[in-house]
């Protein structure tokens, strides 16, 4: 395994709303490397093509993984000072319930969203 400088976003690249969520973690300036599942060695990352079809992924430099509304909360954590208070928020007690709901409830339903493709089509869960 490679030693990374930067924590690695890991996102479904054949998504439509899933790459325009990543063009945007790109325009608020999150400290990190952003790429598609299917464009990176999932093996290198820790991750199986399981993980990363299911939900977003934030990898640390350590190798700690994250998914799903943590990946979230972990991007906005390293992005500048608001981004960060909001990725805090995500993560309290009561909070990070209702966002790990949320999260997997937009993830399951993405391909209702607009600008959907049949490859958003929601996977079996692993």
């Amino acid at each position: 395994m490679r030693r990374r400088s930067r924590a690695v976003l890991v996102y479904d690249g054949d998504c439509a709303f899933c790459t325009r969520c990543a063009h945007a973690v790109e325009a608020i300036g999150a400290d990190a490397e952003i790429v598609a599942w299917q464009l990176t060695d999932l093996t290198e990352l820790g991750l199986s093509e399981a993980q990363a079809a299911d939900a977003l992924q934030w990898v640390e430099v350590d190798g700690t993984v994250r998914s799903g509304h943590e990946a979230v909360a972990a991007t906005l954590v390293s992005s500048g000072p608001w981004w960060r208070l909001a990725g805090r928020a995500i993560l309290l007690p009561g909070i990070s319930w209702l966002a790990a709901k949320g999260y997997r409830l937009v993830a399951d339903n993405r391909r209702r969203l607009p600008g959907s493709t049949p490859a958003c089509a929601t996977r079996p869960r692993p």
